[in-house]
């Protein structure tokens, strides 16, 4: 956000969501207050900060298991499951450390802990002149250390009222906060097909190639045209679902533990099918540091 606070300062017009909307949804508990002002479901949880002493008060009443999640998360980090009050105050505290660390704010909040949830998020665009479009769902549910590995859309643990549901509970949180440019509302969905708001995503997602597979449009030509000011060139009934696609993320990890390691590439192969895309920077010789995210590239198909 103060990156984007910077560009508005100095004219420049930075590509993606205002910098005083990116600033209330980036706090994953403040979203939880907006979220449920524009009528979406949530999980029994916190939308404020809490002291050690009403965190247990709070953890009470929700019940366990629970999840302690860092506000300023991201990528799975400071996230935390307590299965009971005796490891309540534990998780607590590395989770603010973690969070602290990570993400320079120790703020946490709880929330309800689900058994085998789906992760299902809809993508949207909106421009600067009232125009929001929902571009269907992706499936993310397949993941390590609450980490994205596989996504694939359309999801097929949905109906098509579930499906419908969940388009209008996210287009009518981008309503509400003013929402402009690309960004994504994630939920998760029980074993009873219910879904509930966990966060909102403000920028555009390692998973979006799914989603422009089977739609057959440019999320980026687009989000640099609502950037420029321009309104959509699409209305809702005009984009259609085509297909089915998967991304699979690939990683440089110790394939016993799972972890990122170093080194350097020996060879790399890319096939050539039609039905493929490839992202990536990876050549031979490129040197695999442990200084940055670990995904080193993507590979979608459709069919």
């Amino acid at each position: 956000t103060e990156l984007v606070h910077a560009c508005e300062q100095a004219g420049i017009q930075f590509i993606g969501p205002q910098g005083d909307v990116m600033e209330r949804m980036k706090d994953k508990a403040h979203a939880r207050q907006l979220a449920q002002q524009a009528g979406l479901p949530l999980l029994p949880g916190t939308d404020a900060k809490l002291s050690d002493e009403e965190t247990r008060k709070v953890a009470k009443q929700i019940g366990y298991p629970l999840m302690v999640k860092a506000a300023y998360g991201g990528g799975g980090i400071g996230i935390r499951i307590v299965e009971s009050p005796d490891q309540l105050q534990e998780n607590v505290k590395r989770a603010r450390s973690l969070a602290q660390s990570s993400f320079g704010n120790n703020h946490i909040y709880l929330e309800k802990f689900l058994e085998s949830p789906s992760h299902v998020e809809v993508q949207i665009l909106a421009d600067h002149h009232g125009n929001a479009v929902h571009l269907f769902e992706r499936d993310c549910s397949i993941q390590r250390r609450n980490q994205k590995v596989v996504e694939e859309t359309p999801c097929l643990k949905l109906d098509d009222t579930q499906r419908e549901a969940m388009y209008r509970a996210a287009l009518a949180l981008v309503h509400h906060v003013g929402y402009t440019n690309a960004g994504t509302i994630e939920f998760l969905l029980d074993q009873n097909g219910k879904f509930y708001f966990i966060e909102m995503n403000t920028r555009l997602q390692v998973e979006h190639p799914v989603t422009e597979m089977v739609t057959g449009l440019d999320m980026v030509e687009h989000q640099i045209r609502i950037a420029a000011g321009k309104p959509l060139t699409f209305s809702q009934n005009e984009i259609t679902s085509h297909g089915h696609a998967i991304e699979a993320r690939i990683y440089p990890e110790d394939p016993i533990t799972l972890l990122p390691t170093t080194g350097t590439v020996g060879k790399v192969n890319e096939p050539k099918e039609s039905n493929l895309r490839i992202d990536t920077s990876l050549y031979e010789g490129y040197e695999v540091l442990p200084y940055y995210d670990s995904l080193m590239a993507k590979v979608i198909s459709w069919g």
